[in-house]
């Protein structure tokens, strides 16, 4: 499947007004896949295949990632794109869903086990969650590691860094966050860049990125919702990221009750996309085992 497949085979819906792409296929259960910082859906279409045998999937691009609108005047949140989950599930009749998260979609992903939690307590109706999976992410704020051009982008020089990026730039810093033998092809970083760079997305990367002090400041919020799920969780992970590897799993094992860790090893960043099989099989056994 190309990238042009992809989208050819997409669909679009609304968030606050702004056009929002995402991929629907297969039947059954739901499950809601939630791609990371800087790419899309497109990080799904190599496990793809598989999951939409097994599952009605569903994978947005996050408003300002992809194919989906990328306003300039914007307030980029994990919160707005936790809501545009649920608006977009609700649009689709979903009223309870599997989670697939990574990255950057795996703090959406604890945003909304934090909102399902609250909603049990209260008695409440709302998307009941079955299960979640996560890919590398930083879901303990204390032990990411962001790349140096992440803490560009985070300062006040990120605007200026932000109009300079071009394809060469930027797979120059995204390379390194790969296994050392399952970086991407010279094809497959362009079509990176192009999620990336579509409709000027590369400019409002230091308004995305501001995840990283969200991140900080809902931090006993969205941490809590791991150490007091009532549903079961799987971390999947890829040890050679050196921004959320193997340390990233190490504080998983220590603060999560009943840990349930699973180590790629020679993967990094990317596990979906450098080692599918594996995460094919994690995936399996964590559902075939009732989550």
């Amino acid at each position: 499947m190309t990238l042009d497949d992809w989208e050819r085979g997409g669909a679009h819906t609304a968030h606050r007004g702004h056009s929002i792409f995402y991929r629907e296929e297969g039947s059954g259960d739901a499950l809601l896949c939630i791609h990371g910082f800087p790419t899309a859906s497109w990080d799904w279409h190599r496990v793809w295949p598989a999951l939409v045998q097994r599952f009605r999937a569903i994978a947005p691009d996050l408003i300002g990632f992809g194919f989906s609108a990328k306003p300039r005047r914007y307030t980029y949140s994990i919160l707005d794109q936790a809501d545009l989950c649920e608006g977009l599930l609700r649009s689709r009749g979903v009223s309870q869903t599997r989670i697939l998260a990574h990255d950057y979609g795996d703090t959406v992903a604890q945003e909304l086990l934090a909102r399902f939690a609250e909603r049990r307590r209260k008695g409440d109706g709302g998307i009941e969650i079955k299960s979640v999976a996560f890919l590398n992410g930083g879901l303990f704020p204390e032990v990411h590691r962001a790349r140096f051009v992440q803490k560009l982008l985070h300062s006040p020089l990120g605007p200026v860094l932000a109009l300079l990026q071009d394809e060469r730039r930027f797979a120059r810093a995204f390379a390194p966050v790969f296994g050392p033998r399952t970086r991407p092809s010279r094809e497959e970083m362009s079509d990176f860049w192009r999620l990336v760079s579509r409709e000027g997305g590369a400019r409002i990367a230091h308004k995305l990125i501001r995840y990283i002090a969200e991140r900080r400041r809902f931090r006993e919020r969205w941490v809590g919702a791991l150490r007091s799920a009532s549903v079961r969780l799987r971390f999947i992970n890829g040890p050679e990221d050196p921004v959320s590897g193997g340390h990233m799993a190490e504080r998983y094992r220590e603060l999560v009750p009943r840990a349930d860790v699973v180590i790629l090893e020679g993967i990094g960043h990317y596990p979906q996309v450098e080692d599918p099989q594996g995460v094919l099989r994690a995936l399996s056994a964590f559902w075939d085992g009732g989550a």
